[in-house]
């Protein structure tokens, strides 16, 4: 199995701007993210950006990179676009890598791809693991999942699914259902076609309502294969104050490995 990691990467951020560049210890953050990515199982790596400083910065690091269009809408749109530039067959396997993931495990990466890889019927994969706290099942900005015995997809939600209906009502939201809730992880791979196909799609109501992009592709009748992760993904940088985190984090893994720079 063969694969291509794409990182769609949009200079502008509302929270945090020219987000993809941020320094984390002297190296752009989108470098940063396409480098851990290179140490997974991908033939390829490629940064598909909507400015030239973002595709400069990636070239001046020996990182490859696109140019894509300002107008999209969504990184999806983004994606298509890279498929075409690149030339993907419509069978190849493409991972989507969120450029604010600096941490990301590559060996996550590889499972993605696998599980596409492995579930011909399913037009997409993703991850999930395991909710450990009351209070990130409860977080709407934590995004749940269920899922069927096959492992492909339910349903997605920022609700708190599934619902414990007998032992919340006994317990409280104290306790949470075994077995455990699931939350869904911001990775996923694709058939390069369906990449190309999916702006195309019509958006789902159910999609407009959870604000869930993923939700379109089920409600058209596509299948998401997911696989079930040991291990929660390590922080991404959505703000300031994530940026500083994640700064610390890096210069503590290259204060103990140099070599890792």
């Amino acid at each position: 199995m063969s694969f291509t990691v794409l990182i769609p990467a949009r200079l502008a951020s509302t929270r945090l701007p020219d987000k993809p560049l941020a320094d984390l210890c002297g190296v752009p953050m989108v470098v940063r993210v396409a480098q851990r990515a290179q140490l997974s199982g991908a033939v390829r790596v490629v940064v598909a950006g909507d400015h030239a400083r973002i595709v400069d910065a990636c070239k001046a690091h020996g990182i490859e990179a696109l140019l894509t269009r300002t107008d999209h809408l969504s990184g999806s749109d983004r994606l298509a676009e890279a498929c075409t530039l690149l030339g993907l067959a419509d069978d190849a396997i493409v991972v989507n890598v969120q450029g604010d993931e600096p941490l990301i495990d590559p060996s996550l990466i590889d499972a993605v791809a696998t599980t596409l890889a492995n579930e011909p019927e399913a037009s997409m994969s993703t991850a999930v693991h395991a909710i450990d706290s009351t209070e990130d099942f409860l977080n709407p900005n934590v995004v749940k999942a269920v899922l069927d015995a096959r492992g492909y997809a339910l349903y997605f939600s920022r609700a708190p699914i599934p619902w414990w209906r007998d032992g919340f009502a006994a317990q409280g939201m104290g306790a949470l259902p075994s077995p455990a809730p699931l939350r869904h992880i911001g990775i996923y791979g694709y058939r390069a076609g369906f990449v190309r196909q999916f702006p195309r799609l019509p958006a789902a109501p159910v999609e407009a309502i959870e604000a869930l992009e993923q939700l379109r592709a089920m409600w058209h009748g596509h299948r998401i294969a997911v696989h079930v992760s040991a291990h929660a993904p390590g922080p991404g940088v959505d703000t300031p104050d994530d940026l500083v985190r994640v700064r610390a984090r890096i210069a503590g893994m290259l204060s103990e490995d140099p070599l890792s720079e």
